[in-house]
């Protein structure tokens, strides 16, 4: 029985390494597709990068430029959205401010009314 009991656990055991395997498999083929995305995804933002920052000398950028590039335009994108979120905080509080205004002269010229 002990013997039966080994050669099921042992069983086991190589059926979970065959899953292992498999899994190892997959993960690697997801890195390799993944490494390649990355690849081509890099090859793009070069040639997008590398016309635009040509230099007099014709040299093409290099890839730590790109980066800072990315990271410039990235930091911009964030400053932008900051300044665009303080106008419309801005933009608001002066519609409240003319609503306010605006219901006073309401009030107002009801009162003149009254008094005429």
């Amino acid at each position: 029985q002990a013997e039966e009991e080994l050669k099921e656990a042992c069983a086991r055991q190589a059926l979970q390494l065959q899953e292992m395997g498999r899994r190892e498999r997959l993960l690697r083929a997801d890195m390799g597709r993944a490494k390649e995305q990355l690849k081509s995804f890099k090859t793009r933002v070069m040639q997008v990068c590398s016309p635009a920052a040509v230099g007099a000398a014709g040299k093409a950028i290099t890839e730590q430029q790109v980066i800072e590039k990315v990271k410039n335009i990235s930091e911009e994108s964030q400053q932008s959205h900051e300044r665009e979120r303080r106008l419309q905080e801005e933009l608001s509080s002066k519609l409240s401010k003319e609503k306010e205004v605006s219901e006073s002269v309401e009030v107002f010229k009801k009162s003149l009314c009254e008094l005429q």
